[in-house]
């Protein structure tokens, strides 16, 4: 739980001592890379913080085709915000791409760090309207981008992953096929080169 401290203690203004508070109410869980820690119709009781590893979240249509959502690393939230505050049951999928640990979130802690810390309260603001900044720009994306732009957008979210997820999912996670993906990437290194 050392990561999460530390990222609170860094963007959130929590206190060493606020946070002995916030301790007893977390809870650390290990899953083994394949394995879900949230599946299709069951409703999503906790956000997940990434101490170690890699979740994606995703989808699976009619056609039994995966579209993935999101990814999560070292240091991001996931969650489906949707089926936590409205107690549905969730949509979409969350397992885990690497073996991983994470941080269970659920609501007793929210309500508790919100109580303790006017500076949590501020960020978990910024935090949620920074969720929907980037939900409406993937919309825009995957509506109206080129592959490269969607590819290079991915690289700059996400830099830290191209070489720890498979193409298929990065190719998921870009609503294109995995050859279009290949062919995107060719083209990219050839203008690198050019550059040189």
């Amino acid at each position: 739980m050392e990561n999460f401290f530390k990222y609170l203690s860094e963007n959130a203004g929590i206190t060493p001592g606020q946070f002995n508070i916030l301790k007893p109410l977390l809870q650390v869980k290990n899953i083994v890379k394949g394995k879900y820690i949230l599946t299709k119709g069951e409703v999503c009781s906790h956000s997940f913080f990434v101490e170690k590893g890699l979740l994606r979240m995703y989808s699976i249509n009619k056609e039994g085709k995966e579209n993935i959502i999101q990814f999560a690393s070292e240091n991001w939230f996931i969650s489906d915000r949707s089926s936590a505050f409205f107690h549905e049951p969730s949509q979409y999928n969350i397992d885990a791409v690497e073996d991983t640990a994470v941080v269970l979130i659920d609501a007793k802690f929210m309500t508790t760090a919100l109580e303790i810390s006017p500076e949590f309260r501020s960020y978990n603001e910024n935090l949620l309207q920074n969720h929907i900044r980037h939900l409406q720009g993937r919309i825009t994306l995957l509506i109206g981008a080129s592959a490269e732009e969607r590819y290079m957008n991915f690289i700059k979210l996400y830099s830290d992953l191209t070489l720890r997820v498979p193409q298929w999912m990065i190719a998921s996670y870009l609503g294109i096929t995995p050859e279009s993906l290949s062919r995107v990437r060719k083209e990219l290194a050839k203008q690198h080169f050019k550059g040189y």
